[in-house]
């Protein structure tokens, strides 16, 4: 399944391609229709079918594993663990729901857009945080924008009742996604995996 965001990148790409095309400079007309099929190859968003493990968390994003923090940290109270996912230009940008649970909250923070690999975007970036009570606690995922994704969209609501793998939102073009899970949970993942979201388990009851 294609995203329906890409419609205003799609019809752009393809009205600058006619117009290059038009006035001969064949080369431009290229470049756009690439872009096209770019576009179309990045708001890909395929079906995900979460492994059958009741008590498993899988990931909220596609990407690679770049940060596990134990015991708090500005993000996730104490006690907590954070993971921290990079999102690439070619990964899978969907975020889904982590584990069952209710939206309890949802803050929008405005900041910058400094690169998701900078220890900056960590503090200032500009990000959405949703907050899941679960039967085992709560539950903290964090969209966050960066140099190039500078837009992230959240589609649930406080107060929905979500079931894990469902579609949270997404992150345009690169990026990063941060969770927060409470003690409960044993960590199955290790900084520099790759995983993929709805998916992986990056965490299971001990």
């Amino acid at each position: 399944m294609i995203r329906k965001e890409v419609v205003p990148y799609l019809a752009g790409s393809l009205i600058f391609s006619l117009f290059f095309h038009l006035i001969k400079l064949e080369i431009l007309a290229i470049v756009c229709i690439v872009m096209c099929l770019f576009f179309l190859y990045f708001f890909r968003d395929p079906e995900r079918i979460p492994v059958d493990e009741p008590d498993s968390v899988v990931s909220p994003a596609d990407g690679k594993v770049i940060l596990i923090k134990r015991d708090g940290s500005g993000l996730c109270p104490d006690g907590y663990t954070e993971l921290s996912i990079f999102m690439s230009p070619l990964d899978v940008h969907v975020n889904r729901v982590p584990f069952d649970g209710v939206v309890k909250k949802i803050i929008y923070t405005p900041g910058k857009f400094f690169s998701a690999f900078k220890e900056r975007a960590y503090r200032e970036n500009e990000n959405i945080k949703i907050n899941f009570q679960t039967q085992y606690g709560e539950i903290i995922v964090r969209q966050v924008a960066g140099s190039i994704a500078r837009r992230a969209i959240c589609w649930v609501k406080e107060g929905e009742s979500l079931r894990k793998g469902e579609r949270l939102g997404m992150i345009k073009f690169s990026s990063r996604v941060d969770i927060c899970l409470p003690s409960v949970f044993s960590i199955r993942v290790k900084t520099g995996d790759k995983v993929k979201a709805g998916k992986t388990v990056i965490a299971s009851l001990k």
